[in-house]
């Protein structure tokens, strides 16, 4: 499709990032990712109170985790439209959602793409929304989308000192590797919905009421309890690590793998390799 096809608004550095190097990845490492991300799934989807016959929309559907689970839980007369800017993510999202007749997806910016007006109950996100370049318009976008009554509910993360899932693995290869560069509060990323009274205001502007926000705390198996192995693996190719140490010499990648290694061992239980993470699950209404 085209951009004009899907209404998608050109954010150079989000869709780049999303359709290389990072999609790539997620998607070599989906089964991983889809276990370490599942207890922010489930936490959303619990304060998402889906029912049967409902129809949602999954924002920054990703490989299609939470569309699986949106569409099992609306039921076969539901419906989930998965949107997405990153081609091979959503590629691997068709592949895993094939033959269901409540799915579909689209590549599209959330900010433009012309939903169809007031026919979705819900919106959902885990984890997609903090990468807006204009939240307010994106949200004002997608609550044209709702039904009077409807709602939204989504997770994203809290400040990063509550979220170890990050900051632990940043801080070990950060002895080997440049910074990264310094992001303002506000900056589309993974912690641009940390402060509380930013998010009321952003829905508050995009006309939704009731906002709230629950502070949730999970921890995250890294590992798809696999152990060590998975977990040096997924740390190193997923997120901000693999940004600080794309284009480092192999000897600084084994520098780092040896340091993951050393704060992991002690985070090992089980087979797994858990990392702490503290996250919003954001709730609010249409009208």
């Amino acid at each position: 499709m085209s951009q004009e096809e899907t209404g998608q608004r050109a954010i150079p550095d989000q869709i780049e990032y999303w359709n290389t190097e990072a999609g790539r990845a997620w998607v070599a490492r989906q089964q991983s990712w889809d276990t370490a991300m599942k207890p922010f799934s489930d936490a959303a989807l619990i304060r998402a109170a889906v029912r049967p016959g409902e129809r949602v929309i999954d924002i920054g559907c990703g490989c299609g985790a939470t569309s699986l689970q949106l569409a099992e839980l609306v039921g076969p007369k539901g419906s989930v439209l998965g949107v997405d800017v990153s081609k091979p993510m959503l590629a691997r999202a068709k592949e895993r959602g094939a033959g269901n007749p409540v799915l579909r997806f689209a590549e599209a910016d959330a900010t433009t793409y012309p939903f169809e007006r007031a026919a979705a109950d819900l919106l959902f996100s885990r984890h997609g929304v903090m990468f807006f370049a204009e939240p307010e318009r994106a949200f004002a976008n997608l609550r044209t989308a709702l039904k009077p009554g409807g709602r939204v509910a989504f997770s994203c993360f809290r400040t990063p000192k509550e979220n170890g899932l990050i900051t632990t693995i940043l801080a070990a290869v950060s002895e080997f590797v440049p910074p990264l560069p310094k992001m303002n509060p506000d900056d589309p990323g993974p912690f641009a919905f940390q402060d509380p009274e930013r998010v009321k205001r952003i829905l508050s502007a995009a006309g939704f009421t009731g906002v709230a926000l629950e502070p949730v705390d999970v921890q995250s198996d890294i590992s798809n309890g696999q152990g060590m192995a998975e977990a040096l693996v997924n740390a190193m190719e997923i997120g901000p690590a693999s940004r600080a140490l794309q284009g480092a010499a192999p000897e600084v990648h084994a520098k780092a793998k040896e340091a993951l290694r050393t704060v992991f061992t002690p985070l090992q239980k089980d087979g797994k390799v858990l990392l702490g993470a503290g996250i919003w699950i954001v709730t609010a209404g249409n009208g």
